[in-house]
């Protein structure tokens, strides 16, 4: 029915050449009244659900990712234009982000400190209605985390150019935590300085990831300038903020933050340049209709070990797209792997291919199954 009376509306707009301006601008009017009054029925209702659980603890209790996944599943299904899959996303993200505060924010650590790529990723996931907890390191976020003092994390895990974040997947090894979602986040790189000329500068501070990631326009446009890798690009913006001759590698956000100028941007040498965040927290939750499993297999020393592992998967068309091994901790020269897999844990014919992986191999962890990342 809606859709139909879309179809008509845009049927009536093509007709109307010279459309008068007064008419349609209280056309505009009307509906976002109409926009406004369903938005605040919406938060009624979302109250309501809050009712019916009963009293918890705090907000983390009332947050379900597998229905936020659902949900926004279906606004891309329903979605016939103009407007981008990935702009309508954005607004009901932001809903239900507004929706979901009104029992309690929910508290999230990032890397930070303010004007990070994480901090995008965190609005980006949990909308602006969420606290971001700006954090010094990524260890720090998975502490906070387990203390119960950030009700979730996020943290970066790979790079479309750069490959893995070792120290993330480091953390695993030790760390109760479960992953509980995923972001993808298309990243652009912004030189930033005080001044906004490019002559003025003698050095440029970012982190090293996105030094990386920007190497080939370095060389091209600053060759001999010095390089040095920071913490974190916010912590480089800060620096570069300091001194006439010096810039920073950063999103354009970044300046925005800390009163930066832009000297050249978007710099970074792919065009496709993602990284994808993990989303950690204290406890799983059910499947969602569309879920990845990230698992953690120590395999014993033995022939055929990995093939093993891997071949109850490809036996049940359970598709793998990443694998990779860390030294393990506490056994020298034996290693685990990270495997990342299509499905729920807790489904077949995934729940299936563990209960036979774990018959032979030497310890498989389950570190989360999650929705798959909605654009």
């Amino acid at each position: 029915m809606a859709a139909q009376a879309s179809a008509r509306t845009r049927g009536e707009m093509a007709r109307q050449a010279t459309p008068d301006l007064a008419a349609v601008r209280a056309q505009i009017d009307g509906i976002d009244r109409q926009i406004q009054a369903l938005i605040a029925e919406r938060a009624l209702w979302a109250h309501q659900v809050g009712k019916a659980k009963g009293k918890l603890a705090a907000a983390i209790d009332y947050y379900r990712p597998e229905r936020e996944a659902q949900v926004l599943r279906r606004v891309v299904d329903r979605n016939d234009g103009p407007l981008s899959d990935e702009v309508l996303v954005r607004l009901f993200r932001e809903i239900m982000s507004a929706c979901l505060a009104q029992q309690e924010p929910l508290k999230i650590g990032y890397l930070g400190p303010e004007g990070t790529f994480s901090q995008q990723a965190v609005h980006k996931h949990f909308g602006h209605s969420a606290k971001g907890l700006p954090l010094v390191s990524i260890e720090e976020v998975f502490d906070e985390v387990a203390a119960g003092s950030a009700d979730f994390g996020v943290v970066p895990v790979e790079n479309s150019g750069q490959g893995t974040i070792q120290s993330t997947l480091d953390m695993f090894l030790t760390s109760p935590l479960k992953i509980c979602g995923e972001v993808e986040l298309r990243v652009h790189q912004y030189l930033l300085s005080r001044t906004g000329h490019i002559e003025d500068i003698e050095r440029v501070y970012s982190h090293g990831m996105s030094l990386a990631q920007c190497k080939n326009w370095l060389r091209q446009n600053l060759p001999g300038v010095h390089k040095e890798a920071v913490s974190s690009n916010a912590e480089a913006v800060r620096r570069a903020k300091k001194s006439d001759d010096a810039a920073a590698i950063a999103g354009e956000n970044a300046a925005h933050v800390y009163g930066m100028k832009v000297v050249a941007g978007p710099i970074e040498d792919r065009n496709d340049n993602t990284t994808r965040f993990l989303v950690i927290g204290r406890a799983s939750f059910p499947p969602s209709g569309n879920d990845r499993t990230s698992l953690m297999v120590s395999i014993r020393d033995q022939p055929g070990a990995l093939y093993r592992i891997l071949e109850p998967l490809a036996r049940r068309d359970i598709s793998m797209n990443r694998i990779e091994s860390r030294p393990a901790h506490g056994a020298l020269w034996q290693y685990a792997f990270f495997i990342d897999v299509a499905g729920h844990a807790d489904e077949s014919p995934l729940k299936d291919a563990l209960a036979e992986i774990d018959d032979f191999a030497g310890d498989v962890r389950v570190l989360g199954s999650y929705p798959v990342a909605v654009p």
